[in-house]
């Protein structure tokens, strides 16, 4: 129902606004409110879009499918309410240039909040782009795809470049989801069955490595009391459990084979590179760097605070990680190796899901 799609952006707001504007830390006043500002523009051109839908096809109802299957939008119409609903929803799913309220939020947010936020906040952006937007305006989709595709190549790749320069755990994750979510919409406008398929994929996946990378750095900040990159080093023999947890986390960002980043980010490129257009193909190159990207930044990071002689004598008392940590963790991991390891069973169900919207387009 886009009434109730709409809504529900709305109340996905107000708790966020409270969450980091009370209860965060750093900038948290600034940081909510852009974050509140930015989401509330994405949502005004939605609306915009979701009216324009419902009249523009004549409908009796908000029922999507009863506005796919039994009526049509001309598509004069469609390129005007297209884009506005793809940017509604993109906003919400860091589309660049209107990112810059994650990166902030994030940094900002309690733990909790950052794993809420990266895990299943942004990926209602992503959804609403593919079953609201494309689903119903078919025609604009493929004529004004190509427009949004350079915007999510842009975002694939500026996030992960911006994450090489961070200093603080909670902005280089937060930018890499900038590019891990870049990727959901990118593959979406391919619009063809594997991509669409790795794009829910990669929402899966990026859901339980992020919940795991945010919740890790917040156990790592509960006992340095430091975020800061520079002033962190051998944090593997101080805390070998979290260290390792890291470890794996970072490997599944970078797309190791065996973990569910790999299969996510695989399926994209491999639908990605079946679109038979070149500025497609083109576009799907230079996405693909984001992997070596990403493997920069990780690399460098893991390297940097867990291994080395550990500067800081204060840290040399710190504790490992407790046991409900541990079991929070331990649940993370096992998802992300359990999609990595076995997807067919899985995408197998995504791809029948995918497959109706597919063919109407």
């Amino acid at each position: 129902d886009l009434f109730t799609m709409f809504m529900f952006y709305e109340v996905a707001l107000i708790p966020m606004y409270l969450l980091i504007g009370v209860w965060g830390s750093g900038h948290k006043e600034y940081s909510a409110m852009k974050l509140t500002l930015m989401l509330m523009g994405g949502s005004a051109f939605l609306l915009i879009g979701i009216l324009g839908i419902y009249y523009g096809a004549g409908a009796t109802s908000m029922n999507l499918l009863e506005i796919a299957q039994m009526h049509n939008i001309p598509i004069e119409q469609q390129r005007i309410w297209f884009p506005l609903t793809f940017l509604g929803f993109g906003v919400l799913g860091a589309l660049f240039p209107f990112h810059t309220w994650s990166p902030d939020g994030h940094a900002s947010a309690p733990t909790a909040v950052s794993m809420l936020h990266a895990g299943v906040l942004m990926k209602l952006g992503g959804y609403g782009c593919f079953r609201i937007a494309i689903y119903l305006m078919p025609e604009a989709a493929q004529e004004l795809g190509w427009i949004f595709l350079i915007l999510t190549g842009i975002s694939v790749v500026y996030g992960a470049f911006s994450a090489c320069v961070q200093t603080d755990l909670k902005y280089i994750n937060a930018y890499s989801s900038v590019s891990h979510c870049g990727l959901v919409l990118f593959a979406i406008l391919m619009m063809n069955r594997t991509a669409c398929t790795g794009a829910i994929l990669q929402m899966l996946s990026h859901g339980l490595m992020t919940a795991l990378f945010f919740a890790l750095i917040g156990m790592i900040y509960g006992r340095t009391h430091t975020r800061d990159v520079r002033e962190l080093s051998g944090l593997m023999k101080i805390m070998p459990f979290l260290a390792v947890c890291y470890v794996i986390a970072g490997l599944a960002n970078l797309g190791l084979p065996g973990l569910s980043g790999f299969i996510a980010e695989m399926t994209i490129f491999t639908g990605s590179f079946q679109h038979p257009d070149t500025f497609h193909r083109v576009w799907t190159v230079i996405a693909c760097s984001s992997i070596v990207i990403t493997a920069v930044y990780i690399l460098r990071l893991i390297g940097k605070i867990l291994y080395g002689t550990c500067t800081n004598k204060h840290h040399l008392t710190l504790s490992d990680a407790t046991w409900d940590e541990r079991t929070a963790v331990i649940i993370l991991i096992a998802c992300v190796a359990a999609l990595g390891m076995a997807p067919w069973w899985i995408s197998g169900m995504i791809g029948d899901s995918v497959l109706p919207i597919v063919n109407a387009l």
